[in-house]
């Protein structure tokens, strides 16, 4: 069984940046295809980026294009650097796995998701 712990969200002006945290625990995620998805108030849930087992492939939303940066450690931790806020960025922002080490699109496609850290960017 794997945990996932999500932090690092809080409120932040239009334009600002904040780095969001995911840390594992029970299993290592080493062969594991991580990503970040998102809820807005009233909204589905949205595909925000992934990265690969290796950390050698990403893909990104069109929406966070340019502006976000998922990245990994060794250390069973995924980071999700945002920077150029906007208010349409706010959230909560959730951290899935994948063990079969596909990176996908589909929130279908993850056995593991972590409870979430608020983002909000006021404008």
């Amino acid at each position: 069984q794997v945990q996932l712990d999500e932090s690092g969200g809080g409120l932040v002006q239009a334009g600002g940046s904040l780095r969001l945290s995911c840390a594992a625990s029970g299993r290592t995620l080493r062969s594991y295809a991580m990503s970040w998805f998102r809820q807005a108030p009233g909204k589905k849930r949205e595909f925000v980026a992934t990265i690969s087992w290796s950390g050698d492939s990403t893909y990104y939303s069109d929406s966070v294009q340019g502006r976000f940066t998922i990245s990994r450690t060794n250390t069973n931790t995924v980071y999700l650097q945002m920077n150029s806020l906007k208010p349409e960025d706010t959230a909560l922002y959730y951290c899935a796995a994948d063990p079969r080490g596909l990176e996908s699109q589909d929130e279908t496609s993850y056995r593991y998701w972590g409870q979430g850290t608020q983002v909000t960017v006021s404008s």
